[in-house]
């Protein structure tokens, strides 16, 4: 942020205004204690501070927003009942006018925006990213689809288990297991880039949420994503395609659950013309997934992940300020 262009010290002239709260390391501190009071004691002192700051008054906030540094479900606790997860920090009347940016955001709210999960992979040029990308359009893929995680036998609606046990059957998949033994393997940025590199398409269920950052490693390595709940891709409606076909596959994972589908065989009827139109995509899209290298001279022919989120809070935050001109309120709607 601070080698950002745009910065400015003067919150008067500035469209939007950045609060340096870390809401994902507060949150990590305790979103595992059984009491909510002391869930919600950081961000009840969050919200009291911020609301009594000079700059709080000229838009009520529409103007302010954060990134909190883990998923949307951390911080949208409903009800104060036993076994409920995280914080209410969301839900507080503050945070629905400001806007917030998460690795993996809501569905049904707009008061936060999801941003890709960082890579392995921090440009510190155009030219990198170019000469990356062209060495992806190279790879030699000669593994038809992939998996790397470990299962979920504690979630009973995961389809993980049935996707790693189509993997095993498969003579066209390759499977780089998580659990146990193999969490060595998926620790390591090699083992699973070679992977995805050597991939036409990569797997990506649902694991704990939706979302995950293999997502992002897999496209960054030109491998075609395989969807399998809306929510994995739905979020990011900066950064991702509005039309999810054009750059991934979606297999409902209902389909998977009942055996209905096989995974095989429903990617072997995608012709080579349609893989190589996806694997276009796919490459094409890696610049803005991507976080420059802080340190180095900013990028000027790509837009990096970071570059559109700032232009995307900047829009909305525009948006929002016109609300509140015309009606003295800019809430995020459902």
């Amino acid at each position: 942020m601070q080698q950002y262009p745009c910065l400015t010290s003067n919150s008067i002239t500035a469209v939007a205004i950045y609060v340096p709260f870390y809401a994902g390391l507060e949150a990590s501190r305790c979103l595992w204690n059984h009491n909510h009071t002391i869930r919600d004691a950081g961000p009840l002192r969050f919200v009291d501070w911020v609301k009594r700051q000079p700059e709080w008054e000229a838009f009520g906030g529409c103007d302010h927003f954060m990134v909190a540094g883990r998923i949307t479900w951390d911080f949208r606790r409903v009800k104060d009942e036993a076994g409920e997860w995280g914080n209410k920090l969301l839900h507080l009347p503050e945070m629905r006018k400001m806007t917030t940016l998460l690795v993996e955001g809501s569905p049904w709210d707009n008061n936060d925006v999801a941003i890709p999960y960082p890579t392995y992979f921090h440009p510190s040029s155009d030219s990198e990213i170019s000469i990356w990308q062209t060495q992806v359009m190279k790879f030699k893929r000669k593994v038809m689809f992939s998996f790397a995680g470990g299962g979920r036998p504690h979630m009973k609606e995961s389809i993980r288990e049935h996707i790693m046990q189509q993997c095993r059957q498969s003579k066209h998949c390759k499977l780089l297991a998580c659990n146990n033994l193999g969490v060595g393997k998926c620790n390591s940025p090699e083992k699973v880039m070679e992977l995805f590199e050597e991939s036409v398409f990569c797997l990506q269920p649902p694991g704990d949420s939706a979302t995950r950052r293999s997502i992002f490693d897999s496209i960054l390595a030109g491998c075609i994503p395989v969807f399998f709940h809306p929510n994995s891709f739905s979020g990011y409606k900066w950064h991702f395609p509005q039309n999810q076909s054009s750059y991934s596959v979606y297999i409902p994972e209902s389909h998977v659950r009942s055996r209905e589908l096989n995974i095989e065989s429903q990617l072997l009827q995608i012709s080579s013309g349609e893989i190589r139109k996806l694997q276009k995509a796919v490459i094409q899209l890696i610049p803005g997934l991507v976080y420059a290298h802080p340190k180095k001279t900013h990028l000027q022919k790509f837009h990096d992940a970071f570059d559109i989120a700032v232009q995307g809070v900047l829009n909305q935050i525009l948006h929002l300020k016109l609300l509140h001109s015309s009606n003295g309120s800019c809430t995020h709607k459902k």
